[in-house]
């Protein structure tokens, strides 16, 4: 089979997705698109849903930060970004997410956007609400476990 002359390839684009959850969720590469598909898809219906053709390229998640990187069609930027909008929890843990930026290749949107995490995170042992609890402390920043739950809190709430 022949290859489709220049002039009739698909063009993309890369949006470089950066996002943040609890310590503790268990959600991968292919639960998150899953998640952006059916965003898409509520959001656009199914023939606007394949027209912007969300495709998650990459993914890393370290600990409780990660970034993936998703395919769109050229034209249909926009309508992606407002769909990843739309995704605000991966099977059940929530997702804070946010789109970096936005590229024509996959090498120049992981040059340009893609921060691997340098920030350093430790477990430790906090007051909160008078009572000795674990957390995961990064960047002045902590998630401390109360009950089965995370709480999000700064340095000068437990110290």
């Amino acid at each position: 089979m022949k290859h489709l002359p220049k002039h009739l390839r698909p063009r993309w684009r890369y949006l470089a997705v950066a996002f943040e959850t609890w310590p503790e969720a268990g959600f991968g590469r292919d639960d998150f698109q899953r998640h952006v598909w059916y965003a898409a898809q509520n959001l656009h219906g199914d023939a606007g849903s394949a027209d912007v053709d969300l495709t998650v390229m990459d993914f890393e998640r370290v600990g409780p930060a990660g970034w993936a990187i998703v395919r769109t069609r050229r034209d249909e930027v926009e309508r992606a970004r407002a769909a990843l909008a739309c995704v605000d929890a991966v099977d059940g843990d929530p997702l804070g997410l946010c789109v970096a930026g936005t590229s024509g290749t996959v090498r120049a949107c992981e040059e340009k956007y893609i921060r691997r995490p340098t920030e350093v995170t430790g477990q430790r042992t906090v007051a909160f609400e008078a009572t000795e609890r674990p957390a995961v402390v990064r960047d002045g920043r902590a998630e401390v476990r109360v009950d089965s739950a995370f709480v999000g809190a700064t340095t000068l709430d437990f110290e």
